[in-house]
C-alpha cells in the first residue's frame, strides 16, 4: 500500500506558519511554536433513541465528511424530565489527528466555510480561554461531500480545533495564518489575556 501524500495544509504549516509564529512572538526553541494538535467534531442528537434510522445517517454523514468512523455517546444517567434513559445514545463524536485532522481542515476552511450563507468570518471570540477554538456548523449539507438528496434531517455540528499552546492570542495567530477566515471588524484577541 502506497503511502497518502503530505496534506496541504501541513506543509504550509511547515514551510510558512511555523517560521512566521517563531518570528512573531520570539520563540527560542522551535518546540514552542502552537500547532494544530486534534479536531473534535460532535453532533448531538436528541431524537435518536426514538430514530434509529436517524442516528445511522448521522453515523454514515459524519463518516464521509471526516473519513473516520464516530462513537456513538450514550447517556451516562436517566433523566425524566428529558425521557433519557442510562445507555440511549445522545450524540455522536469522531476526534481527528495527524493526516485526517489536516484533509479535514483543509476541506472545512477551503470548501465548506465559503458555501455557508451570508457567511462574514468565523468570530474571534470563540476561544475558550486555553487556546481551542470552537465552531458551530448549522447544516452539514455544506460539506460537498453530502449529498442532499440523501439527507434524512439537516442537522448541525460542533467543530473544536485544540492547540498545543494554552494563549488565546497564539492560538489566533495560528489559525488566521492557517487559512481561518476570521472576522475583520470585530475586536481581536487581546495578546496577554489572563489564564482563568
Amino acid at each position: 500500500m502506497a503511502d497518502r501524500p503530505e496534506p496541504r495544509l501541513l506543509r504550509h504549516y511547515r514551510d510558512h506558519v511555523h517560521s512566521a509564529l517563531r518570528e512573531q512572538f520570539g520563540f527560542e526553541n522551535p518546540h514552542q511554536v502552537p500547532k494544530i494538535e486534534k479536531v473534535v467534531v460532535n453532533v448531538g442528537i436528541g431524537e435518536a433513541p426514538k430514530d434509529q434510522k436517524l442516528l445511522d445517517s448521522v453515523l454514515d454523514e459524519l463518516t464521509i465528511i471526516t473519513g473516520q468512523r464516530p462513537v456513538v455517546n450514550r447517556a451516562r444517567k436517566s433523566i425524566s424530565n428529558f425521557s433519557l434513559r442510562e445507555g440511549m445514545p445522545v450524540g455522536v463524536s469522531v476526534t481527528l489527528r495527524k493526516q485526517r485532522m489536516y484533509d479535514f481542515l483543509d476541506r472545512l476552511v477551503t470548501a465548506a466555510i465559503p458555501r455557508v450563507r451570508d457567511f462574514r468570518g468565523l468570530p474571534t471570540r470563540s476561544f475558550d480561554g486555553r487556546g481551542n477554538y470552537t465552531m458551530g456548523v448549522k447544516e452539514q449539507i455544506i460539506f460537498p461531500e453530502i449529498n442532499y438528496d440523501r439527507v434524512q434531517k439537516v442537522h448541525g455540528m460542533d467543530i473544536t480545533v485544540v492547540t498545543s499552546t494554552n494563549k488565546d492570542d497564539e492560538a489566533f495567530a495560528l489559525l488566521r495564518e492557517m487559512g481561518f477566515p476570521f472576522r475583520v471588524e470585530e475586536k481581536p484577541v487581546q495578546i496577554g489575556m489572563p489564564v482563568a
